[in-house]
């Protein structure tokens, strides 16, 4: 029996080193980097319904993380983000050609857009990817980033490099990798299909999912429906005055999801404008959307119908946190 012991005190002790030594290698090295990637050759026509469409993501995407104080995307901290994952700040992705991507091509964008990896091979963990965009949305997005829109002009500023933590960086090494480009067309959804309208501007547009799940980490970007609590909500985020907040629970759970709570008018208005119902306000990171016309968010309220119901009391927790942060 003695022996017993002392094997599986071997045993034990060679996978505490072995992981030890896995921890220090990461933190010295950091985010893994890549081989620099094949671009693929495409030139975006700068039309004004694309930069027109490209505002509209940007508005729902970029604007958020990028944007400065006086609205530039030169990059920020994102405060949002939980400390676990350290000390992060988005990247400057106005058309500076030293500090922004000034100098990048489109197809350098396009690919980085959807894998994650930028056209050195370094990784952008933090970045969200959007495989499952459209085509044409893709290219409206590039196009608003070469327009003369102001946000976008040049500017030689930028947000500190990130801190991350080393769960990130462990997460960097197992869970977390860039996506594959895929060449395959990527259409935009029926419009006269409501839940495929939906769905996509939920998951492929607006990465509701991302917030509305029940973890950051164990999600899927191409599939993002076999996401660990898909839109049940239940990631502790913080506000803009750095108190926890947990994400809304979105399915049509009866008793805790929005079923009850939201007619689909009053979802269309509480999403554009931030206004529930009894007129009290959405907290950050959570912020209106009027950007979407009334068919899209009506579309999404459709779709969130066919989400599986997840029961997960949000409000409860949410007030459970606030009694104990006064």
């Amino acid at each position: 029996m003695k022996k017993v012991f002392k094997y599986i005190g071997l045993g034990l002790g060679c996978i505490l080193a072995l992981a030890g030594g896995f921890c220090a290698y990461v933190a010295i090295v950091g985010v893994p980097a890549y081989d620099p990637p094949v671009i693929p050759e495409v030139t975006v026509e700068k039309t004004p319904a694309r930069i027109a469409r490209g505002e509209v993501i940007a508005q729902i995407q970029c604007m958020a993380c990028h944007a400065d104080n006086e609205n530039r995307l030169t990059g920020k901290h994102l405060a949002e983000v939980p400390a676990l994952f350290g000390t992060l700040y988005s990247k400057n992705i106005t058309q500076d050609k030293e500090k922004g991507i000034g100098n990048w091509t489109d197809g350098e964008l396009i690919y980085f857009l959807r894998t994650g990896v930028r056209r050195d091979g370094t990784y952008a963990p933090i970045m969200p990817q959007y495989p499952n965009m459209a085509d044409e949305d893709m290219k409206s997005v590039v196009a608003w980033l070469r327009s003369d829109r102001f946000p976008v002009q040049p500017a030689g500023a930028e947000a500190p490099e990130s801190e991350l933590s080393l769960v990130s960086k462990l997460l960097t090494h197992t869970l977390m990798k860039p996506l594959s480009y895929s060449p395959k067309l990527v259409s935009l959804p029926d419009s006269t299909d409501e839940v495929a309208l939906g769905r996509y501007t939920a998951d492929a547009i607006g990465d509701c999912y991302s917030c509305h799940s029940g973890d950051m980490i164990d999600q899927s970007k191409t599939h993002p429906e076999r996401s660990k609590g898909y839109y049940g909500g239940g990631i502790e985020m913080k506000d803009n005055e750095g108190k926890s907040v947990f994400t809304a629970n979105l399915t049509f759970d009866d008793q805790t999801g929005i079923a009850k709570k939201y007619t689909k008018e009053q979802f269309i208005r509480v999403v554009k404008t931030g206004v529930r119902p009894d007129g009290s306000i959405l907290r950050q990171p959570m912020f209106p959307r009027p950007m979407l016309s009334d068919q899209e968010v009506g579309a999404i309220y459709e779709f969130l119908k066919t989400v599986p119901k997840i029961k997960n009391d949000i409000a409860q927790k949410n007030a459970e946190v606030q009694l104990a942060e006064k």
